[in-house]
C-alpha cells in the first residue's frame, strides 16, 4: 500500500549516446533490455509513487512503454551528451514535469539486480 504523506517520484535517466558500450541502457540482459529491469523494479515498489524516463531517444522511449512505463521526458541532445551532469537532466524534469513530487528517486538503468525490498527501505529510511 503506498503510503499517504510524501510523494516519491522515481527518475531513470537513460541517455543514447553511450561511447562505451553501443546502447548500454538498452543491450539485453537476461531476456530484457537492461532499462526495462529498472522500469519493473520501480512500477513494482511500495514507496515509490510515480515513474519517469528521461532520455534523448525515441527508441529507448518505445522500449519503456513495452515495459509498461508512459512517463517518457525526451530532453534536448544538449544535455545529453558524455559531459552532462545528472543536474541538467533532472533540473530539465523538474522544469518540464507538472507533478507534485517532493522527493525524486534517481534511479540508474545499469544497476538490474537491485533488490526491491532494500530499494523500498533505503527509500523508507530517507523519508525518516
Amino acid at each position: 500500500m503506498k503510503r499517504k504523506n510524501k510523494k516519491i517520484v522515481a527518475l531513470i535517466p537513460a541517455r543514447s549516446g553511450s561511447k562505451s558500450i553501443k546502447d548500454k541502457n538498452i543491450i539485453n540482459f537476461k531476456g530484457k533490455p537492461l532499462i526495462a529491469w529498472s522500469i519493473e523494479q520501480c512500477i513494482k515498489s511500495k514507496e515509490i509513487d510515480e515513474v519517469y524516463l528521461s532520455t534523448d531517444s525515441k527508441k529507448y522511449g518505445q522500449i519503456a512503454r513495452k515495459f509498461g512505463l508512459n512517463n517518457i521526458i525526451y530532453r534536448p541532445k544538449s544535455i545529453s551528451s558524455d559531459k552532462s551532469t545528472d543536474f541538467e537532466f533532472i533540473k530539465h524534469f523538474i522544469d518540464n514535469v507538472n507533478s507534485k513530487h517532493e522527493i525524486i528517486a534517481h534511479i540508474r538503468p545499469t544497476t538490474p539486480l537491485r533488490d526491491i525490498k532494500l530499494l523500498d527501505k533505503i527509500i523508507y529510511f530517507f523519508k525518516k
